[in-house]
């Protein structure tokens, strides 16, 4: 009986591990919780909170009047203030990229005694999130992190002290709550109730608060016992969707209106429907949704028993006033009147100010934990914003493109012991290190002369012993103070401050400059010498080395070009049989088809001499075709560079490009949806190992239907590599280049940024899959929205599904495939390049899509079977950029 007790009692405190650990990553803080008391459940809402100690390192810990303790129960009843330094700092750990609700709640409750309602500024990193002036509040925003680790500042504005009660975060699905872009700031989160119920974990997943909302005399309350289906990305509460309201009135519209101040705020609004009734046979629940007099969305009839949320793909504001009317209007087909279960508005936050560099922000944060820094000001971003960069750092933050990078780091007259710290070589963009006046130990590391941009070190006035490195003392440009450290031994001069022998080095330098001088001078007029003796031997004609055209001169050959597929000038007019079939042409040149040793067909682009592309994106091309292979990337048979006559062979493509089968130029339409997913998924893999699988990893640049071709199998290939490009560095995210694309498909953020990266590719490859569902041009001036990102968006919004889809397809497809890949498209196109998924992700997706086609009974289905039109972005104007 013994034995089963203590069992039963182990199993009981492993069961109570397994629930504090919380798998839903939630992050539940009692702000002001001493630490050494444990970790509790507020039993109402059952989620385990803990101290903010190690979160914090400022502040003191306060408990509000007992007159109020009544009103509230934990984690509300305790705080923390500070009442020392301006800027106060909560620094958490969270996983980069996530959606993260988070919230902010503020109880007063008179705990100094002075009876004053607070005052102060609460930010998010270096950007201001909102203003605490009212004695009990909560703040909350649905934030994407851009790094993995999130600051939540208090900063004191005026005579008030800050304080904060409790702090919480709550991952969301990363494709619920989307925006354009900025973040979401809480504005009114409602359940259409008579209830006075406040609804919120365990009941909401994501413990979103709901209270509830009603208007007596103007709406009657519907309810459901019967289950509500609430799978979908929103995952609403089951008792939020199992009450609604409708007008009393059956005629009458339901409204709901709220003012915005400033009247430019910009809103998202997210509604919940779900048909609780039961219809008769001959009845309609139909309605349009309008906000300020303007369409939204037409012809709505909810789902019976099913959670279907409509929201914004676009931000919209309020009127002149600032007022907004949201109304929900029976159609003239509808029996009964619209209805509503809940409703969310979010105003749109920008955080315009970039953090600082992610490397240079963890090296300051080793610094401080080396020496045991407690200085008030270290806490927050340590750069921005300006008022509040921290001691004794400088920051160059005059690129608002760029993350703020630390600069100088003075740490003179610190108390510090120790030895330097190997901390410091992570802050990799210093120029100016102090460490002077302090007590620091040991030897002078090595690992200063390897940060590059140092120009000043001093050392001065420590205890220091052995000797300088001497690549320090070699490293030019470099002032060096080490005087004031009886223990430390230097060559004879060479601790002495390198400013003072600049007159004593002119000499030598001017010297050594001169002498390369002429050792340049007469290494080209060797090269020129040779070059003219090469040409008169090789003899091309005059008019190569006169073009205008940007090629360069081609006497070399590039180390890549190995001569095994390497074809004369006389060989390639062999193979194509000078040039008998022509099968395309383009900004390249023409090409032709041909065969090489008689029997394999091949496809030989020739370059024009007009060619606006020229011999640089040749050799781009020949030089990557001979380093990757893959069964979706078009082979590189060989090539040819003779005097002008320069030509790429590929492994011929029976089907040609998919742009001539989309159009009907072939007289072969791909009227199969199954067929045109294997199609995308193949150019999609193709893509996914260029970004991937290649080292250094490659971008396309130019990812379009005319650059996607067809063998006999109709299986895809990528080609046309002329505009890729490559990281050369692991560590790099981007790389700063000019624009090259084709408009329409040149990712806009690209265009505005001249940043690269593999996410220009998706963006490119949304266009390509929007053109496969849609079989629609591009760009058609015709049509309301020119752009087909735009059109397409607008089409969602208007309800109008139909219309989007390829007639030509006539239904025969699986609604939950196309669904599914229409929603992968737009998730390409998303304006932010962070949002977007990777190729890894879209070829999953894509082979998802497929197996839903592939596994349906073979009939056409009905395509308002998809739950919801859960869509998440639309375009503007600036996605189509005006080519240059």
């Amino acid at each position: 009986m013994e034995r089963h007790c203590v069992f039963l009692a182990i199993f009981m405190l492993i069961l109570h591990l397994v629930q504090a650990n919380d798998p839903t990553g939630f992050i539940n803080v009692d702000c002001g919780l001493l630490p050494n008391e444990p970790p509790y459940t507020a039993h109402s809402i059952n989620l385990e909170y803990t101290s903010d100690a190690g979160l914090v390192n400022s502040g003191k810990t306060g408990i509000i009047a007992k007159e109020f303790e009544s009103r509230y129960s934990k984690p509300s009843l305790t705080l923390r203030y500070f009442p020392d330094g301006l800027r106060n700092c909560y620094n958490l750990n969270v996983t980069r990229g996530t959606n993260y609700l988070i919230r902010a709640t503020f109880v007063y409750g008179n705990y100094d005694g002075l009876n004053i309602n607070p005052n102060f500024d609460l930010y998010m990193g270096p950007n201001l999130w909102t203003t605490v002036s009212t004695s009990k509040t909560a703040k909350e925003i649905i934030h994407v992190t851009k790094s993995n680790s999130l600051q939540v500042c208090l900063v004191k504005t005026g005579e008030t002290i800050p304080f904060i009660n409790i702090l919480e975060l709550r991952p969301l699905r990363k494709n619920a709550y989307v925006t354009q872009s900025g973040s979401l700031n809480l504005f009114s989160r409602r359940y259409l109730s008579n209830s006075s119920r406040t609804i919120r974990h365990p009941s909401d997943v994501y413990d979103r608060i709901w209270d509830p909302l009603f208007v007596k005399n103007l709406w009657k309350q519907v309810t459901t016992t019967l289950d509500v289906n609430v799978n979908n990305e929103y995952e609403l509460p089951k008792g939020v969707m199992a009450t609604c309201v409708t007008p009393l009135n059956a005629n009458a519209t339901l409204n709901i209106n709220w003012i915005l101040k400033p009247p430019t705020t910009k809103f998202y609004s997210y509604m919940h429907f779900a048909e609780l009734q039961t219809l008769k046979a001959n009845d309609t629940r139909e309605f349009d949704v309008t906000l300020n007099g303007k369409l939204s969305y037409g012809k709505y009839s909810p789902k019976p028993l099913k959670s279907i949320t409509i929201f914004d793909v676009m931000p919209h504001q309020c009127d002149r006033s600032g007022e907004c009317l949201l109304e929900l209007l029976k159609t003239s087909n509808s029996t009964l009147p619209p209805l509503l279960n809940a409703i969310e508005v979010y105003t749109v936050i920008d955080f315009p100010q970039m953090e600082t560099n992610e490397d240079d922000v963890a090296g300051i944060k080793n610094v401080q934990d080396a020496y045991g820094l407690n200085k008030t000001t270290w806490q927050g971003d340590p750069c921005v914003p300006k008022q509040f960069l921290w001691d004794g750092l400088n920051c160059d933050n005059s690129d608002i493109s760029t993350p703020p990078i630390i600069t100088s780091l003075d740490l003179s007259a610190s108390e510090l012991t120790g030895i330097i710290t190997h901390a410091i070589q992570n802050l990799t963009h210093l120029q100016k290190l102090d460490l002077s006046n302090n007590n620091l130990s040991g030897e002078v590391p090595e690992f200063l002369a390897d940060i590059k941009s140092l120009l000043v070190i001093d050392l001065r006035g420590n205890n220091l012993s052995g000797s300088v490195p001497p690549s320090l003392l070699q490293k030019k440009g470099l002032m060096l103070h080490v005087e004031g450290n009886p223990h430390l031994l230097c060559t004879t001069g060479s601790c002495v401050n390198k400013g003072h022998k600049k007159k004593s080095t002119i000499v030598p330098v001017v010297a050594s400059i001169a002498s390369i001088a002429v050792l340049i001078g007469a290494l080209v007029l060797f090269l020129v010498l040779r070059k003219k003796k090469a040409s008169k031997v090789e003899g091309p004609p005059p008019s190569y080395m006169q073009a205008s055209d940007g090629r360069t001169p081609r006497s070399y050959e590039p180390a890549t070009m190995t001569k095994n597929k390497r074809f004369t000038y006389s060989e390639i007019m062999t193979m194509t049989n000078n040039f008998q079939r022509v099968l395309g042409k383009g900004g390249f040149g023409t090409v032709y088809h041909g065969f090489v040793n008689g029997t394999e067909q091949v496809a030989v682009k020739m370059l024009s001499h007009s060619s606006s592309q020229g011999y640089k994106q040749f050799k781009a091309e020949v030089e990557l075709l001979l380093r990757v292979h893959h069964k979706n990337l078009v082979g590189l048979v060989g090539y040819c560079d003779e005097g002008e006559n320069v030509a790429l062979i590929y492994e011929y493509m029976a089907n040609g490009d998919l742009k001539e089968h989309m159009s009907g130029i072939r007289n072969r339409f791909i009227s199969n949806w199954g067929t045109r997913l294997k199609i995308v998924i193949d150019s999609a893999q193709g893509l996914e190992y260029l970004h991937n699988g290649c080292k250094p990893q490659m971008v396309h640049r130019d990812v379009k239907t005319t650059n996607i071709l067809l063998n006999e199998h109709f299986e895809a290939k990528l080609a046309d590599f002329g505009l890729s490009r490559s990281f050369p560095t692991g560590g790099e995210t981007h790389v700063s280049t000019a624009v090259a694309g084709t408009p329409g498909y040149l990712d806009p953020e690209y265009y505005r940024t001249n940043w690269l990266t593999e996410k220009s590719d998706v963006y490119s490859f949304g266009i390509v899959l929007l053109e496969i569902i849609t079989n629609r041009r591009v760009i058609d001036q015709s049509r309301e929205k020119s752009h087909i990102a735009e059109w397409v968006g607008l089409m969602l919004t208007k309800g109008d599904i139909t219309s989007i889809m390829d007639p030509s397809l006539n239904g025969d497809y699986d609604s939950g495939s196309v669904w599914k890949a229409v929603e992968l498209a737009m998730s390409c196109l998303n304006p932010s390049s962070t949002r977007r998924p990777t190729m890894s992700q879209v070829v999953i997706e894509l082979n998802d899509c497929l197996a839903s086609e592939n596994s349906r009974g073979g009939a056409s289905r009905d395509m308002d079977s998809k739950s919801s039109i859960e869509v998440s972005l639309t375009f503007g104007t600036d996605v189509n950029p005006t080519a240059r």
